[in-house]
């Protein structure tokens, strides 16, 4: 027998069975029983806006999948690019498509001149990421036919553009803010390598970077393709179903990723972690957490309730690149407070467990990166994500959004003249 629920109106007691289809309910049949009566769910935590095939989330597991690769196997055996692929089409390439995707990226990489110059016209010390979210908007421009989303080679062409562009107008906004010359992309190299040349290249002829830190870009790239319904992929949602073009719909989401309780939440982790200072003063800040005078940056998330699948991967990755960079001076502190607090039953019962951003930030500080940079490498490999998002969104043939929302103002009142306003 199908699982199914019972809704009653108490009022009327009336009732009607809805049944329960991939772990949820229709509003559909609720509506029907109660017309013009809302959920109420603040921050959409118990409300399913869509179906997807693209990522599949365990949150009490601890489980990440990737259209149903585990992210274990994902980030040991694969190349961001392959992971890409993947959630564009929903299979891992074989070789030819592979090296036909990877071709296909490699042609789009070069941005116009004149975004070169759009950059020009902010100020010198201009947020690498509100640069970004300025850059992808002006792409809008530069690709007019991007307007035909009902045509799926146009979509196929602006998604290798996005993708392919985006490490170099991220590269471009750390040359502008740090006063260096631009550089220009090298289509010899992999994608992990072009994008470190942009960001590094000097004087040199042809930028070799270590492999090791290649590899952990590449990793993080992997770890960061995509995160299901999170605000920045929601974003693009939302603002995809008006049928915007996906260039606009994507600085939406890169919008999105620039507040601070999304994409900036490795930055605050290096925040505390410099705020603590030295390895003992780690048993009085914990302490100070459990007291309420503080707050553990980089440990616990919205979904998972167990450890989060990606830390594991990036803590291993984070001593490959301190093997080629050094060791960042922040880790002795890293490592001590996630082992008191891994051990303190506060934490525990509480289900608070390290995420991704506890250690990504230090590679990526270790690497060199400013902390400024931090969340425009997070919109690099994002890009993919979203991107599968807006794609199966628009073959769903999804509605506009449109939320509704529980009324709380004033009731209907009389208009009150300007002098009458004044005598009052």
């Amino acid at each position: 027998m199908p699982e199914s629920v019972t809704i009653t109106d108490n009022r009327t007691g009336q009732s009607i069975e809805d049944p329960i289809v991939e772990g949820g309910v229709s509003a559909a049949e609720w509506a029907k029983l109660l017309p013009g009566i809302w959920f109420y769910d603040p921050g959409f935590s118990a409300t399913a806006e869509c179906e997807s095939a693209i990522t599949y989330i365990d949150g009490e597991a601890g489980v990440l999948e990737y259209r149903g690769y585990p992210i274990e196997e994902l980030a040991e055996h694969s190349t961001y690019l392959e992971v890409a692929y993947l959630l564009l089409k929903g299979e891992l390439p074989n070789q030819a498509q592979l090296s036909s995707f990877t071709s296909d990226v490699t042609t789009h990489t070069f941005i116009h001149e004149n975004v070169k110059r759009f950059l020009e016209g902010f100020h010198y010390d201009a947020h690498p990421m509100g640069m970004l979210v300025s850059e992808v908007a002006a792409l809008s421009t530069f690709y007019p036919e991007a307007k035909h989303i009902d045509d799926p080679a146009v979509r196929m062409d602006q998604i290798l553009r996005l993708i392919a562009k985006m490490p170099t107008l991220a590269a471009a906004t750390h040359r502008f803010s740090s006063g260096k010359p631009f550089v220009y992309p090298d289509d010899t190299l992999s994608f992990a390598e072009n994008f470190l040349s942009m960001m590094w290249k000097t004087s040199e002829p042809h930028f070799q970077a270590d492999p090791a830190l290649v590899r952990a870009i590449d990793l993080l790239f992997i770890l960061h393709a995509d995160h299901e319904q999170n605000c920045s992929t929601t974003t693009m949602r939302v603002v995809g179903s008006a049928q915007a073009d996906p260039y606009s719909a994507c600085a939406a989401a890169c919008a999105a990723l620039y507040g601070p309780l999304h994409g900036g939440a490795n930055e605050a982790v290096l925040r505390m972690l410099t705020s603590i200072g030295d390895i003992s003063e780690v048993p009085a800040f914990v302490q100070a957490v459990k007291e309420g005078k503080g707050r553990l940056q980089g440990f616990g998330h919205r979904v998972y309730k167990n450890y989060d699948p990606r830390a594991k991967i990036i803590r291993k990755a984070a001593y490959d690149v301190f093997e080629v960079v050094g060791k960042n001076p922040l880790l002795d502190i890293a490592l001590k407070l996630e082992e008191t607090a891994l051990a303190d039953e506060y934490f525990i019962s509480r289900r608070l467990y390290p995420n991704v951003d506890f250690y990504s930030g230090l590679i990526y500080q270790a690497m060199g990166f400013p902390v400024e940079m931090f969340t425009v490498l997070f919109a690099i490999p994002r890009t993919a994500g979203w991107m599968a998002h807006w794609n199966e969104m628009l073959e769903s043939k999804q509605k506009i959004a449109r939320p509704r929302q529980l009324y709380s103002g004033s009731p209907t009142r009389a208009y009150v003249p300007i002098e009458a306003r004044d005598a009052e």
